[in-house]
């Protein structure tokens, strides 16, 4: 039984798991028996404990996959998403995610930090790309939470922005005529040149 238990999770897609999904994926199973399965896993290296309520296959995680696991709901934003993007180009090893509370996590080396926003917003998927093990904000989605949250921020290059999706995206953020006018400035900036 154990056993299976152990190859149930190495066979799964995700790397980490929280202790209320295993709970959830296991149904039979009591909280105190599940405790000591995964306990008896890490003690022989076949589990990688990573901090309280969780776990991972081993030390060879995926961060994104963390990072959208310690505060549930959340996906992968701001300047994360928009350093990949080539919009900005400052390097940092942060990992930015939306989230219903702002805080700052180390885990493993690894900080990641969390900006809230409004629940409207975090629970919209549109412009939020749905992978297998975790959730990530499309550029144009990124940087509309980033002005959302940010009266004035520096953008290095909006080139790879599509803007027909930006305007798209934008009644996400309720009527808020003020995020709208950043954007059109931000529009009017880059098709201006500056």
């Amino acid at each position: 039984m154990q056993k299976n238990f152990l190859n149930q999770l190495l066979r799964s897609p995700g790397t980490v798991f929280s202790f209320k999904e295993l709970l959830l994926r296991f149904k039979g199973e009591e909280k105190s028996g599940l405790k000591a399965k995964l306990n008896y896993y890490i003690k022989r290296g076949e589990l990688y404990h990573i901090r309280k309520g969780l776990y991972a296959k081993d030390a060879h995680y995926n961060h994104f996959e963390l990072a959208t696991k310690i505060f549930v709901p959340a996906y992968i934003s701001f300047e994360t998403v928009l350093r990949q993007a080539g919009i900005i180009f400052q390097y940092s090893s942060y990992i930015y995610v939306a989230s219903y509370q702002s805080r700052e996590v180390i885990c493993d080396g690894t900080t990641y930090i969390f900006r809230k926003l409004k629940s409207f917003i975090l629970t919209n998927a549109d412009g939020i790309e749905l992978l297998p093990t975790y959730s990530i904000a499309s550029p144009e989605r990124a940087f509309l939470d980033i002005v959302y949250l940010h009266k004035q921020y520096y953008f290095d290059n909006l080139e790879p922005l599509n803007w027909d999706k930006v305007y798209t995206l934008l009644p996400i953020y309720g009527e808020n005529k003020s995020m709208k006018l950043r954007v059109e400035s931000y529009h009017k900036a880059f098709k201006e040149g500056l």
